[in-house]
């Protein structure tokens, strides 16, 4: 399996800011014991959240107060 790094991965219309912010929430959660929604072969969080918003399991949304 390819490791996925940020600019791999397909925006979907998003900046790479906002991607970024999304994978290091999903990072934290990760961190704080959530499962990985995709297989895997890195042990780094961020790269586990990076290959999730690339397989399109992690969506998003802006608010007033940032991404959700």
């Amino acid at each position: 399996m390819k490791i996925v790094s940020a600019g791999d991965i397909n925006m979907r219309g998003s900046s790479r800011y906002t991607v970024i912010v999304a994978a290091a929430k999903r990072a934290r959660q990760l961190i704080d014991g959530a499962n990985p929604l995709v297989e895997h072969e890195s042990v780094k969080p961020v790269t586990i959240a990076l290959e999730e918003i690339n397989a399109g399991k992690i969506a998003w949304y802006h608010t007033k107060e940032g991404i959700k």
